[in-house]
């Protein structure tokens, strides 16, 4: 087993490419044929994964999550942060904190198009933590 924690600064809201970083640790665990677990330690930022060929598509996930959860929302009591601050929340509960990806022949089993992101859900600059353990 080989774990390593990724410290991820995010500069805005928005997704953030980390799949180099994941990459690089998968080849420094040496494990040929495994399980790459990815976990970030934050309840308002999120994992997931998505193309990587296209910026559009993340500008587009980014303009449909500010229609579906706007900030400052007047139904959200908790804003001890500011009016991003239970935004955030809600938008990490309808992702994803956790990504499990295959490693086959020493190599992360993701798809031609497909990235992995860190998506901040914080208006301002952030550093995030997303502990990788490969097994």
């Amino acid at each position: 087993m080989f774990r390593k924690e990724l410290l991820i600064r995010a500069s805005r809201r928005g997704l953030k490419d980390i799949t180099s970083q994941v990459v690089d640790l998968v080849g420094a665990a040496g494990i040929s044929d495994g399980m790459c677990n990815l976990f970030v330690r934050h309840t308002s930022a999120s994992l997931v994964i998505q193309e990587n060929a296209d910026p559009a598509v993340q500008a587009d996930l980014e303009a449909f999550f500010r229609r579906l959860v706007p900030d400052g929302d007047r139904i959200f009591r908790h804003r001890s942060e500011g009016p991003d601050d239970m935004p955030a929340h809600v938008r990490s509960a309808i992702t994803q904190v956790s990504l499990s990806i295959p490693i086959l022949d020493g190599r992360l089993a993701t798809g031609t198009w497909q990235g992995i992101y860190l998506w901040e859900h914080r208006s301002r600059p952030r550093q995030r933590k997303v502990l990788v353990t490969i097994f």
